[in-house]
């Protein structure tokens, strides 16, 4: 019984983080003016209001061009999200190697995310989601070492 929560407290924070990408990616594919979706961190970046860089005669096609945008980006986060789901399928999960290569995966994911979080978007509230994915994250690499040392996978 131990060593299958163990076990579920390793896989369970990764299905987590691939579960609300998916969520995630189809609402900047679908909402019409997704950069609105996180409007205030946007525009402080910008510096500049949507409101007055759309009324700018020379940017009268640049809604257009972010709509694009941010649908590809909101399909990069859909299929991310499905990796993370397929991996926690497809690989032998009771082998140290293969929760080595999901961490190491997610773990970059999550670096680099908040790096570019940090620096580029700081009011942004997708950085208090991405310090959540951390604490999770954590968690389940903890939950990976412990079945290493203890060795106690669930058959």
């Amino acid at each position: 019984m131990k060593n299958s929560k163990i076990f579920k407290l390793f896989w369970i924070p990764i299905f987590i983080i691939g579960f609300v990408l998916i969520i995630l990616g189809p609402r900047w594919m679908l909402v019409d003016e997704p950069w609105l979706l996180d409007k205030v961190a946007n525009e402080e970046t910008l510096g500049i209001s949507f409101d007055k860089l759309f009324s700018n005669d020379i940017n009268s096609t640049l809604p257009e061009y972010l709509r694009t945008i941010y649908r590809f980006f909101g399909l990069w986060v859909t299929f991310i999200g499905l990796l993370f789901l397929n991996q926690l399928l497809m690989f032998d999960l009771t082998k140290y190697k293969s929760r080595k290569m999901i961490h190491g995966v997610v773990g970059m994911l999550l670096v680099f995310s908040l790096y570019l979080g940090h620096t580029r978007i700081p009011s942004s509230p997708f950085i208090y989601l991405m310090w959540f994915f951390v604490v999770i994250y954590l968690l389940s690499f903890y939950a990976s070492r412990r079945m290493n040392r203890t060795q106690q996978i669930p058959h």
